[in-house]
């Protein structure tokens, strides 16, 4: 191929990419007659369809934005939005995207990290699930019908309402949308108890890539097996989910211990390594790991908060926690008694006095630019390689980072690799959650604490799971797949794959294949076709 000179190159991708916009702009207003024919509810589609001419369309497109990286002028946006309030306004979307050649995303709480729900670089249209967020609780039998669009604090909520004795083991920040946390996993505080949000997943409603609506039985088991753990986006649109409630008691117990450095923490954080996933899996204690100013005028120290969730009163726990883990020293007044429904509150950072409606806002309190990373930890890291965690939590940019680490055992050992797409199981003794947030606008501070995230994951790597390494689907990383390993989309795909899913990706590849042979559903990281490269191997 011909050299194309440094300077050529860029304007031509310019025009091409403009060229390119401007010819899909001219299509939307077939797309939007298009809609209009397909719709069963014609009459109410104009209400759900927003172009950017429209008054309101930056107001919805910013609403469930919860990475401010992906919302700057520059940011790619859709060409039209979609707020489906009835599933033939889906399919309708569906069917006349693939009729114009536009790509969809579908965003139902925002918070793809990698803003893959609501961002891309070919002419898309956003399909928006905000408005299609009912939840039917069936307190009787321990199930409800969620809508994909609701948020887990929404679910809660209406749980709590129905019964205080019943509960789900989704996530803890209550702004996130069901449609992709259940789809990818979902952890928890009830993790250690009853696994993930997608293992207490019963039936499901889906529309394919030729607009069917599916439910469990008419998808099959396989393509039903692959939208719990493999990330929904790949297969179709999830509208709804039947989850499976589970018992909690009627008092639960909470606490958080503050220890920093010269409170004994890296020996306190050395010792939580070898008992956190062999406690009694009604105790779930996991570590927030920061860097804080100290007592000492212009220093910092690190601190460890052990945060915890016992699913009982604290007369049970006291003697527990002096038999497992007596070097943490919790005491009486450490704890608090709360209802389940009241400890998710507790857990999100919510004031004790606030009220439970809270779980109904759909907006984060606070919203910023931040990037995040996750690891499976399978050996107890020995105390010199926690300093040097220390080290990097002390720099400019690790000021405004945390790291979580989550503990395993339990539930979260019993269930096999392959029952879900979700292979992180019993090898693993806890996950680690790493997130960094600045709040700078531009691309100095971006690439700051973006290369700081980066270097704290290169360190990392001596102690963390290996062959592959692992990673967290939810936590969506780009930087996995594009470290220059490979450059055909097989061998990017191979690694990422691996890394999420494990043994379990062939499995989807396949089910992809079957489902949506045409590669409708697709983003950086979806599931990609089956094509002989795969009979090669890789990574």
């Amino acid at each position: 191929m011909k050299h194309v000179g440094s300077s050529v190159f860029p304007f031509a991708l310019a025009l091409l990419l403009s060229f390119s916009w401007a010819t899909s702009a001219h299509t939307h207003e077939n797309f939007l007659q298009c809609m209009t024919l397909r719709s069963e509810n014609s009459s109410s589609t104009s209400k759900v369809i927003y172009t950017p001419s429209n008054s309101s369309y930056s107001s919805i497109l910013q609403f469930s934005i919860q990475n401010l990286r992906f919302s700057t002028p520059a940011t790619p946006k859709p060409l039209v939005i979609v707020t489906p309030t009835h599933v033939s306004h889906i399919q309708a979307a569906i069917n006349c995207s693939q009729t114009h050649g536009m790509q969809i995303r579908v965003r139902s709480g925002g918070h793809d990290y990698e803003g893959l729900s609501y961002v891309s670089d070919v002419p898309f249209v956003l399909i928006d699930l905000i408005d299609l967020r009912s939840i039917s609780v069936d307190a009787e039998n321990s199930t409800a019908w969620v809508e994909a669009g609701a948020t887990t604090g929404e679910v809660y909520y209406r749980i709590a309402e129905k019964s205080r004795t019943l509960g789900f083991p989704g996530g803890l920040a209550t702004t996130v949308g069901v449609g992709g946390h259940f789809s990818g996993g979902g952890y928890g505080t009830l993790m250690r108890k009853y696994g993930l949000a997608a293992d207490n997943i019963i039936d499901a409603q889906l529309i394919d890539a030729k607009g069917r609506i599916l439910d469990r039985e008419s998808m099959g088991e396989d393509l039903f097996w692959a939208i719990r753990g493999g990330g929904g986006a790949s297969f179709g649109i999830i509208v709804a989910w039947k989850i499976k409630l589970v018992p909690v008691p009627s008092t639960v117990t909470v606490f958080t211990v503050n220890r920093n450095l010269e409170q004994n923490a890296t020996k306190l954080v050395h010792r939580w390594q070898y008992v956190a996933a062999k406690l009694h899996e009604d105790l779930f204690i996991r570590i927030n790991l920061t860097s804080v100013n100290s007592s000492q005028e212009g220093k910092r120290t690190i601190q460890a908060s052990f945060i915890s969730l016992y699913l009982g009163v604290i007369d049970k726990l006291l003697p527990m926690m002096q038999e497992s883990f007596p070097e943490l020293g919790l005491m009486r007044e450490d704890c608090i008694e709360k209802s389940w429904i009241e400890s998710i509150l507790y857990f999100a950072g919510f004031p004790s006095d606030e009220s439970l409606d809270v779980l109904l806002n759909r907006t984060s309190p606070t919203r910023s630019r931040f990037k995040a990373k996750s690891d499976y930890v399978q050996e107890p890291i020995s105390e010199l390689g926690l300093e040097g965690i220390w080290q990097r939590l002390y720099e400019k940019e690790g000021e405004t980072a945390f790291m979580l680490l989550n503990p395993y055992g339990g539930r979260m050992s019993e269930i096999s690799e392959s029952e879900i797409p979700f292979p992180h199981r019993a090898s693993n003794i806890y996950e680690i959650f790493y997130v960094v947030f600045w709040e700078e606008e531009g691309t100095a501070a971006s690439e700051s604490h973006i290369s700081w995230m980066r270097r704290l994951y290169r360190y990392m790597a001596p102690y963390v799971s290996k062959s592959p390494r692992g990673a967290y689907v939810n936590y969506r990383d780009l930087d996995i797949g594009t470290n220059g390993k490979g450059n055909t989309s097989y061998e990017r795909a191979r690694i990422w794959g691996n890394k999420y899913f494990k043994s379990n990706f062939d499995r989807l590849v396949q089910v992809k294949t079957t489902v949506d042979p045409a590669n409708f559903f697709k983003n950086e990281q979806s599931i990609p076709l089956f094509s002989s490269e795969w009979k090669k191997g890789g990574d």
